[in-house]
């Protein structure tokens, strides 16, 4: 397959000079937008939405043709491999995703093995197979999964947690438990992106939500080491193209330079740093990807460019820069709030080059 049409955000991830700041947006299929809450009611619920190729194709689509973005990305979820893991996913309404069999004991720790993405998550590789053809080269498609702590979290606290208080028990009482864990979800995080860009992904993306709960100490061990093993284990070409593959700690402002040394190609931000601040610690090494607060969105049209308009001053006139909020956007969001944000990216990044 060849390189797409619009290959400004591979361009910007490599830190290559492009025309204008490209952008897409975390959550950018999801239910601000009318459509996708229509294609969910039709699927049933989430988790059908997820395992059915076409519909998570449609969903894909969906945000691209209401905005100009410069990427698609993979409509599934980060639990996906823990599913696969036999821990048995379900959504409870109102209370978010919960395991039926969370990891606490451990015979069940020790027996925890990578399930073959190929099997057990053949509709999330059909489904990039699909969207990356429905996209007919037009924009990228990215790939991700979450980081093995994240997903670690969830597969011992058994659903999202304000403490994580089993998880932590067992990082400090029983480190080597916890450690099997992530080695085996490392396996099966890289075997997952490896299936994934087989399948067309052309840049991946690893979600490490909750590394930002740890201890510098601890984020080092146990998260950044496993995210730096699944990135070596992962195939960096896809049709004679570098695949790139961009590192995402929310609350990881402080170890930038960390998480700029373990071989990604770009890491994002969240709203929390200073993105002018942040080049200056990376300086060329890593591009940078965000980070507008998502609540931003809440706002007005102008003060939505406003905001945008200040990130991207921020950064400035540099190579490396892909716009994002800092974080998945919300489902309160106003499209046409979006839409003004997608607009003053495009417009106020060419105006940057020429100025």
């Amino acid at each position: 397959m060849s390189r797409p049409r619009n290959d400004t955000f591979l361009r910007a991830l490599m830190r290559q000079p492009t025309d204008y700041t490209p952008t897409w947006l975390m959550r950018q299929a999801g239910r601000y937008l009318p459509e996708y809450c229509e294609t969910r009611r039709r699927a049933g619920n989430f988790l059908a939405l997820c395992k059915s190729p076409q519909l998570a194709c449609e969903v894909t689509l969906q945000p691209l043709a209401r905005f100009p973005l410069d990427a698609a990305i993979l409509f599934s979820d980060i639990l996906t491999v823990p599913d696969a893991m036999g821990l048995g996913l379900y959504f409870a309404e109102g209370e978010g995703p919960r395991f039926e069999r969370p990891l606490r004991e451990e015979w069940a720790i020790r027996d925890l093995s990578a399930p073959d993405p190929h099997d057990k998550l053949r509709y999330v590789i059909d489904a990039v197979a699909e969207i990356r053809r429905a996209l007919d080269n037009s924009v990228p498609l990215i790939g991700f999964s979450g980081s093995p702590f994240t997903l670690a979290c969830y597969m011992v606290e058994g659903s999202g947690s304000s403490d994580y208080r089993h998880l932590k028990s067992m990082l400090y009482a029983r480190p080597d438990l916890l450690h099997h864990i992530l080695g085996v979800t490392a396996d099966a995080v890289t075997q997952y992106l490896n299936a994934q860009i087989e399948a067309g992904a052309q840049a991946v993306q690893i979600f490490d939500t909750w590394g930002g709960t740890l201890t510098p100490h601890a984020y080092r061990e146990f998260s950044l080491a496993y995210m730096q093993r699944v990135i070596a284990g992962l195939k960096r070409e896809q049709d004679g193209e570098r695949v790139p593959v961009i590192v995402f700690t929310k609350g990881g402002g402080q170890w930038l330079e960390d998480i700029a040394a373990i071989g990604c190609d770009a890491v994002g931000l969240d709203w929390t740093t200073d993105i002018a601040q942040a080049r200056a610690r990376v300086g060329a090494k890593v591009a940078l990807q965000g980070n507008l607060d998502p609540s931003a969105l809440f706002g007005t049209p102008e003060s939505v460019s406003a905001e945008a308009r200040r990130v991207l001053d921020a950064f400035g006139n540099h190579p490396g820069h892909v716009f994002n909020l800092g974080h998945g956007i919300s489902q309160f969001t106003d499209p046409e709030n979006v839409t003004a944000l997608v607009e003053t990216v495009r417009s106020h990044s060419r105006a940057i080059r020429v100025g």
